[in-house]
């Protein structure tokens, strides 16, 4: 916990996160529910749609140096936000939990979490109830660029970004001064929070890793990691100064919690982002979710969640997926057409990748009236394509991934015991490819009006391409 958490009493109430608000537009989108379903048990499908609603709760990730005091100010605000607050140390401590017990196994281990299992932790736990009704606040998390990749390709996306800054002197100061009681584990400080009983003042204890040296090297890879993080968060971020009192604080990140952004697009924007394996749809897709609140469409994960959910659907899927068999297209046409006509679908804008492979897919998407208004392609090498995913690894004993080239293993031991998935050879990456060119100039000569776009390149650089197609209008074609 942050250095300035004791010295300052929880706040007063105010008013929940935009309550009168959230029932006006709950009611208003489940009326609009009613005439679209007309289902044969209105009163169960009310039930059924409050439990699924998630759409105006709050979604706030808080990040900040040592010290200055983000932990404090996430707390307070799931308080007032009666929201759930998501920190690494809660997320392993949780008992009923495969995977927290691997994580509380690694962490005895070596005080740290693999990123992807953090990510993985992360996705458990906010995909539970009370996180799909209440919210949930990330303290302190993504602490890097890779782990807000990661929690980004995953659909996760916050609603706002607090970025807490101070001067590196103050937090040190502060750090330096942070006294904890053993017996409470409440923490004070010698000069902005101490106790005024005597009893109290003498059990006090200086906690580890507080040290000027130990402070100035947290410091410093903090530093190193946020400018790599904030990128990843465009038009949802906010910056607040933490050198001031941390009610202050408090009520501006409160304020911002509570306001509700509009999408940049100037239209409803329908989203087709086309390209081989490994050319990084999916990310770009999540990005574009992120920032224009799209429905984030992914074919082959759709069709998963079918066979997951024993829809009827999802029993005809089965046996192809049980035999390892493509998916007939009429199958594919009908989950995916159910998702695309559905109301968050037709009044948000989609983003779709995954579909369609071929010209004949392209010609059913159409008939069905779900046309792109924007379409994509992400043009990588195929060097590039075998770099990225033939180099990709995963340590069996932690599930940490890899990639030999831009992440590798930090010992010999951990590279010896590294595994490759199968899906990852060159073999089967070549055959990916070829599949895909096979078809790829049908798909271009159907989409005319299609945007190229140089996939090989830094992600956000691709997404600034990719914004720029969908914010300007479309060049007309010279006949």
């Amino acid at each position: 916990m942050d250095a300035t958490t004791a010295p300052h009493r929880i706040p007063p109430e105010m008013p929940q996160y935009g309550e009168a608000n959230h029932i006006f537009e709950l009611m208003q989108n489940m009326l609009e529910q009613l005439l679209i379903h007309q289902p044969k048990d209105p009163i169960l499908f009310m039930i059924s749609h409050l439990q699924r609603d998630n759409n105006n709760v709050p979604k706030i990730v808080i990040l900040g140096p040592p010290a200055s005091g983000k932990t404090t100010i996430a707390m307070w605000l799931c308080k007032h936000l009666n929201s759930n607050l998501l920190t690494v140390e809660n997320l392993i401590a949780r008992e009923f939990s495969s995977l927290a017990a691997g994580a509380r196994r690694h962490y005895q281990n070596v005080t740290k979490v693999p990123s992807s299992l953090l990510v993985r932790l992360i996705q458990e736990r906010v995909s539970e109830e009370d996180c799909i009704r209440r919210g949930w606040i990330l303290d302190g998390i993504p602490e890097t660029r890779e782990q807000a990749l990661m929690i980004q390709t995953l659909g996760i996306t916050p609603r706002h970004v607090i970025v807490l800054s101070s001067p590196d002197t103050v937090l040190i100061e502060r750090n330096l001064g942070k006294r904890i009681d053993p017996q409470t584990g409440e923490i004070y400080h010698t000069t902005f929070g101490w106790p005024p009983e005597a009893e109290i003042q003498n059990r006090l204890v200086v906690p580890e890793g507080i040290s000027e040296l130990e402070t100035a090297r947290k410091l410093l890879e903090y530093h190193r990691n946020i400018i790599g993080i904030l990128p990843a968060y465009p038009k949802i971020l906010k910056v607040i100064s933490a050198d001031q009192p941390c009610m202050d604080v408090f009520y501006q990140a409160l304020t911002y919690a509570q306001t509700s952004h509009r999408s940049n697009a100037p239209f409803t924007p329908r989203v087709l982002l086309c390209g081989p394996v490994g050319s990084g749809k999916r990310l770009q897709a999540a990005l574009l979710a992120q920032k224009y609140g799209l429905v984030n469409v992914h074919c082959g994960q759709l069709l998963k969640e079918a066979v997951a959910d024993k829809s009827k659907v999802g029993e005809l899927i089965q046996p192809y997926f049980q035999k390892k068999m493509a998916v007939p297209d009429s199958i594919i046409m009908k989950v995916l057409g159910q998702r695309l006509s559905q109301q968050d679908s037709v009044q948000k804008g989609w983003v779709l990748h995954g579909f369609p492979r071929d010209l004949d897919q392209a010609h059913m998407l159409h008939s069905l009236g779900h046309q792109p208004s924007r379409v994509f392609f992400l043009n990588v090498p195929l060097d590039s394509i075998i770099e990225r995913l033939t180099l990709r690894r995963m340590d069996p004993v932690t599930g940490e991934r890899y990639h030999l080239m831009y992440k590798p293993p930090p010992t010999v031991e951990i590279q010896a015991r590294l595994l490759q998935h199968p899906k990852d050879t060159k073999e089967q990456v070549k055959l990916k490819m070829d599949l895909f060119y096979r078809h790829s100039s049908d798909l271009e000569e159907f989409y005319r009006q299609a945007i190229a776009i140089n996939g090989d390149q830094d992600p956000y650089t691709v997404f600034e391409y990719i914004e720029s197609g969908i914010i300007n209008p479309l060049p007309r074609k010279v006949p």
